[in-house]
């Protein structure tokens, strides 16, 4: 009962003034070297003014939590408990059709919100201030077959830290699609679309392949030991989630077998499966259309180097983009339909990005920026059409990933790479 006392303790006034899992802006090999993001529209001088105002923003929103936060959270989690009991329960009666169809509604909803509103927001760290084990970020496993450890170093560190840049971002196209011209071509990419409705109903299998990251392994760049313990993480999870939905409840049903028919425990399977699918296409949608937008803008290295806070800051606006929509919606969504204040600020509770959006959109009108954002049939539609027209093979050559002329010009950017490094080796 103390544990509890103490977990359920009152939140004390700036609890989290000091609460920082922020990414820090990129640093580059040469020191001297300053970051070119964001010079066309704004000068060094309105840089820096720009993240110290930003910085402001987020200081007032961390001195604000508190208990209301914390409340809300929990609020949230215990919602989301009662729509996986009724889920649980409702598919427990395939024979009663309105019973059942509402009970895979349910369970979808729960799997929903304990990814995006719950896990993705508690493994941020957003909520670690509270000294609460529940919400504990270092130690929270969600409901997918991503583990928890693996994707917060590729979400978390690389891709928050790198947003966006070439090369470092590994959530550029997932090394799977072709969404950026200045992505290479190949022939696989002709097949954007097909794929990308494949990986939409399969989505948390993409991202636990994801962040096995063999493309590294392969590519020299991860040892066979870090290799292998990610492999045997992604394997104890996949079994873990599969045994709950794909064994365990349907054995459950099968005491009901002489009440009702053989096929029930198949049903309280194909109802698990079903909901798990609405989970990865509404999870897939939400995450696409906040990063893969027509307008959304990628970096190279080289311009980034050195870069500073506001040169950071600058990096997350211009490479995000939001979904409009009611307070529901967002809620569904895990606030990440507020991508780019996520972006901006990834370690505040996303229960607060809408009133962070309106100082976003201030300094935006003030620096004259881009603040891409739309309703989801729009967002959609520019994601499809951007992966249908970069699937198409570019009339250019050095767009073609595998042209000689592309191969040149990349052997040759390798080589001016070990000359730099070289240069400074011996400086």
């Amino acid at each position: 009962m103390s544990h509890l006392r103490k977990r359920n303790a009152p939140i004390e006034p700036l609890s989290a003034s000091n609460h920082n899992k922020a990414p820090a802006p990129l640093v580059g090999e040469d020191t001297t070297k300053r970051a070119t993001i964001g010079l066309d529209v704004m000068t060094y001088e309105q840089l820096e003014e720009f993240g110290h105002e930003l910085d402001a923003v987020r200081q007032r929103v961390l001195d604000d939590l508190g208990q209301a936060d914390a409340d809300y959270i929990r609020r949230v989690i215990k919602v989301q408990r009662v729509f996986d009991v009724l889920g649980r329960v409702g598919i427990f009666f395939p024979f009663f059709l309105p019973v059942f169809i509402a009970g895979i509604v349910c369970l979808a909803v729960a799997k929903i919100l304990e990814n995006m509103e719950i896990g993705h927001n508690v493994m941020h760290g957003q909520y670690d201030w509270m000294n609460d084990p529940v919400v504990d970020g270092k130690k929270y496993e969600w409901d997918n077959v991503a583990p928890a450890q693996d994707w917060k170093h590729g979400h978390n560190y690389i891709h928050h830290t790198y947003t966006n840049i070439h090369g470092m971002d590994r959530d550029i196209g997932y090394n799977m699609f072709r969404i950026d011209e200045a992505q290479p071509w190949y022939p696989s990419h002709r097949v954007n679309l097909p794929l990308a409705f494949l990986l939409m109903l399969f989505f948390e299998w993409g991202v636990m392949y994801h962040g096995i990251e063999l493309d590294e392994y392969l590519g020299g760049r991860m040892s066979k030991s870090e290799f292998q313990a990610r492999k045997k993480r992604a394997w104890q999870k996949v079994r873990r989630q599969v045994v709950k939905d794909y064994v365990a409840f349907p054995l459950l049903a099968v005491p009901l077998i002489p009440f009702t028919s053989w096929w029930v425990p198949l049903a309280v399977l194909g109802a698990n499966f079903v909901a798990n699918i609405l989970r990865n296409i509404w999870t897939f949608i939400i995450i696409f259309c906040g990063h893969f937008p027509a307008e959304v803008e990628t970096f190279t290295e080289d311009e980034a180097q050195n870069e500073t806070r506001g040169q950071w800051y600058l990096r997350q606006l211009l490479g995000s983009a939001n979904i409009s929509g009611s307070r529901p919606f967002h809620v569904m969504t895990g606030n990440l339909s507020y991508q780019v204040e996520h972006h901006l600020f990834p370690d505040i509770p996303a229960r607060r990005y809408p009133e962070v959006a309106k100082d976003v959109h201030l300094l935006v009108e003030k620096y004259g920026l881009t603040y891409n954002s739309g309703r989801l049939s729009k967002q959609i539609g520019s994601v499809v059409r951007q992966l249908a027209v970069l699937g198409r093979k570019p009339s250019d050559p050095y767009k073609v990933g595998n042209s000689p002329e592309s191969k040149a010009l990349r052997r040759e950017k390798r080589e001016a790479e070990k000359a730099a490094r070289e240069a400074m080796a011996n400086a």
